[in-house]
């Protein structure tokens, strides 16, 4: 699998459970036979250009879901072939697409589980070294000094004003290491483009995938003398569900919900482990594809326009995001996938290639990228642990796994290596920097973060197999590269004044 999720794939499936206590501005006839599709009309901010729109929309077919009418995204189900074709061509309409190609109740499997869990062992024997002042699992941590987490917890452990959102497969706000810091009015579902927070609406349904939960607690485990801590085990972490129970995709809908509802709700960090389904890349020389940029776009604009600092993973495909041309396999990942040769100008990862959102790479605990981070000069903005195969780079006593260590529903906790693992540490480090400096705009932030990174050099040459031959070229100088952008984020910095 070619995403910014975890990189070895597991299973997972659940029936994803009714959405209640929909919003007044949300259809009530909206179409779910197995023909309807999902759609984002896009048109002039305001709600005036929304109920035009609307007009144009039910008389070609189609049933408004819910309009955003601050950024003029409206979600859309139609059962007709043509919907997108027919309401292109209305006046004041600026793009619109499907953001599937499977209809509703047609889609595949493609969630993901825990790489590996802790075992009982690996917890009492790092129990048994923890110092004084460290959780107990945190021997085994060695992600945080990597980029001095562990210094930076001395001085500041972060503000509870500041709230992390994860957009993600849901967060288990009832685990111990995760329930002292959850934001549960900052929390909601928003599947389907829908947001709700009735029955607990944000919590992952069972058998369904952990990763946004590994995420969190990445960013903000609360430092309690048991189990793991995060970057920032200070602030509060809220938990926006964007990622589809049964299949673990992630759809345009649900990710312009997750970065709104971020916005509206004071969410100061977003972190976005995941890239927008079903297309690897969406093109804007594609109509349909052109509307999920636009969509994506708008939404995250938005929530940077509010105050939020957007950070995202860079992908695991090994990729260089810096050439010409990339052949892609994968897309559409919910039908059967079409290889198709993309021009980068054109075609973007979403949000991770967005104007403003800041992009991940990954490094592992010998501190050079690992072995499945995408990279690309001018394209990665700053680098974090995200964890390799312990075969590549094996951590320093007391830690026994190359991968990151977090938190698992149900009270538990265990491995996972990818960029999306790299990114919550990113966003961690913004919380920590939002905690030092509350006044500062999202774009004071991201100032911050990039000028306080530790310059990391290429890696030349980069053979992170030992076989002789090179894997990767970085290309760059040591202030800003395309294996580590501006370099490993700094906790340390961050608590500083």
């Amino acid at each position: 699998m070619v995403s910014a999720v975890a990189f070895l794939p597991g299973t997972a499936a659940a029936r994803p459970a009714a959405v209640p206590d929909a919003p007044a501005s949300v259809s009530s006839s909206a179409a779910t036979d197995a023909t309807s599709m999902s759609y984002v009309v896009n048109v002039r901010p305001g709600k005036g250009s929304s109920e035009r729109a609307k007009k144009a929309i039910a008389k070609a077919g189609g049933d408004v879901v819910i309009a955003y009418d601050k950024i003029g995204v409206i979600v859309v189900h139609s059962a007709n072939p043509d919907f997108a074709k027919t309401i292109r061509e209305v006046k004041g309409v600026d793009s619109a697409g499907a953001t599937r190609t499977a209809p509703l109740s047609a889609q595949s499997d493609d969630a993901l589980e825990s790489e590996r869990p802790l075992t009982a062992a690996e917890a009492k024997a790092a129990a048994g070294k923890a110092s004084a002042g460290q959780d107990e699992l945190e021997p085994l941590q060695w992600d945080l000094p990597a980029m001095k987490a562990d210094k930076a917890h001395e001085i500041s452990l972060g503000s509870r004003k500041v709230t992390v959102g994860v957009l993600d497969s849901g967060v288990d706000d009832t685990h111990p290491d995760i329930a002292p810091n959850f934001d549960r009015r900052a929390s909601a579902s928003c599947l389907g483009g829908v947001p709700v927070q009735k029955d607990n609406a944000w919590r992952p349904v069972a058998g369904e995938s952990d990763h946004g939960m590994h995420v969190a607690g990445t960013v903000a485990a609360a430092k309690n003398g048991t189990g793991v801590t995060g970057v920032a085990p200070g602030v509060k972490v809220a938990s926006l569900k964007v990622a589809e129970p049964e299949t673990g995709l992630y759809y345009t809908e649900a990710v312009v919900c997750g970065f709104v509802w971020a916005a509206d709700h004071g969410v100061d960090v977003t972190n976005n482990s995941y890239y927008t389904d079903p297309w690897l890349f969406n093109c804007t020389t594609d109509d349909d594809q052109k509307a999920l940029v636009d969509a994506v776009g708008r939404a995250s604009k938005y929530a940077e326009r509010k105050g939020a600092v957007n950070v995202a993973a860079a992908g695991n495909s090994k990729t260089d995001l810096a050439q010409d041309e990339i052949i892609d396999k994968s897309s559409p990942n919910d039908t059967t996938p079409v290889p198709r040769t993309i021009k980068t100008k054109d075609c973007f990862d979403l949000p991770s290639q967005l104007p403003g959102v800041v992009t991940v790479s990954a490094t592992g605990a010998k501190g050079i990228k690992a072995s499945y981070s995408n990279y690309g000069d001018g394209v990665i903005d700053i680098t974090a642990p995200g964890g390799d195969s312990t075969k590549y780079q094996a951590p320093n006593p007391p830690a026994v796994d190359g991968r990151i260590l977090s938190t698992l529903p149900g009270g538990k906790f265990g491995y996972k290596g990818g960029t999306s693992m790299a990114s919550p540490h990113v966003a961690g480090v913004a919380a920590l920097l939002k905690s030092t400096h509350p006044h500062a705009s999202a774009k004071r932030i991201k100032e911050l973060l990039h000028r306080q990174a530790d310059a990391m050099a290429c890696t030349d040459p980069y053979d992170f197999d030992g076989d002789g031959k090179v894997d990767a070229v970085c290309e760059g100088g040591r202030n800003k590269n395309g294996f580590y952008g501006v370099g490993m984020a700094d906790a340390l910095d961050a608590v500083r004044k």
